[in-house]
């Protein structure tokens, strides 16, 4: 089996969907297939249950997973030990974050990188949401800490790092300010405050959704282009808006107050490069932040 129908193979059992799979590693849904069926014949049995509605792992798929990850994984490791070592790890490497708990994400990992790699220094800027993508495509940051998802097909998301329950950020005086917790359907009863700036559909969606669950519209509220601009219009009453439960630590305010949701999932935040021109120390730093 060749090292790529590994890869192929480990990146669908993460997936279990051939279309991401073959965005991720860059090559057709057919390459992707013929990879799965040239492994489904040389072990005998099927990999995949497939169906119209979902894919997924048989047991013998399940049972060669175990055993090839472990081992793709110490082969990439040994591969990145030698290409830094042949290039050493060294110069200047800048990271830009979003939001304080990301900043501290980063600052913890940079501490594990130096200590590391004393060579390389590791330069950290804070970075809007609305500007943050902007940055990493000019080339103003290598790395960048920030929350989840950043579907782009010019961009990496790597490693989920940090996860955090979802809250709410109302104004003090909202009706939903005096419960205990609120549900996404609740996102129909008031405007949404929109982030400004030209941040991926995939991350709007997530944070800012257009429609509820069950389909029920959430009207749009005014934009902001930093997140004190979204607290100054939530205190205002123009809209409500979703946040990690960060902010109840680094932006407790006496003018918001921020309702847990009882049914949406964990904010996740992670590290995101371009997916070209990636540096032994750009390597490096994701190895040492995962």
């Amino acid at each position: 089996m060749e090292m790529r129908d590994i890869e192929i193979f480990l990146t669908l059992a993460g997936e279990l969907h051939f279309g991401r799979t073959a965005e991720q590693l860059r090559v057709s849904q057919a390459r992707v297939s013929q990879a799965i069926r040239k492994q489904e014949r040389l072990i005998g049995g099927a990999l995949f249950e497939r169906s119209s509605r979902a894919v997924r792992l048989t047991p013998i798929g399940e049972r060669l997973l175990e055993d090839l990850r472990p081992a793709y994984e110490q082969i990439q490791a040994g591969l990145r030990k030698a290409i830094d070592s042949s290039r050493g790890v060294s110069g200047t490497l800048r990271i830009g974050f979003v939001g304080v708990a990301a900043g501290q994400l980063l600052v913890q990992a940079a501490a594990r990188f130096n200590e590391r790699y004393p060579d390389c220094e590791v330069q950290i800027r804070e970075a809007q949401i609305n500007a943050a993508i902007e940055w990493l495509r000019i080339g103003e940051v290598d790395l960048l800490v920030t929350g989840f998802p950043l579907i782009d097909p010019d961009l990496v998301m790597g490693p989920v790092l940090m996860t955090e329950p979802r809250l709410l950020a109302v104004p003090a005086g909202h009706p939903f300010a005096r419960r205990t917790s609120v549900s996404l359907e609740d996102l129909a009863l008031d405007k949404m405050i929109q982030a400004g700036g030209s941040i991926p559909d995939s991350w709007r969606e997530d944070r800012t959704p257009r429609r509820t669950p069950s389909g029920r519209p959430i009207e749009p509220g005014p934009s902001a282009d930093t997140f004190q601009e979204v607290l100054a219009l939530v205190s205002a009453g123009q809209g409500v808006f979703p946040v990690g439960e960060q902010a109840r630590l680094y932006y407790a305010r006496p003018d918001i107050v921020y309702v847990p949701f009882d049914d949406a999932e964990p904010l996740e935040w992670g590290l995101i490069w371009r997916a070209k021109g990636v540096t032994a120390r750009m390597r490096a730093f994701v190895e040492a932040a995962g």
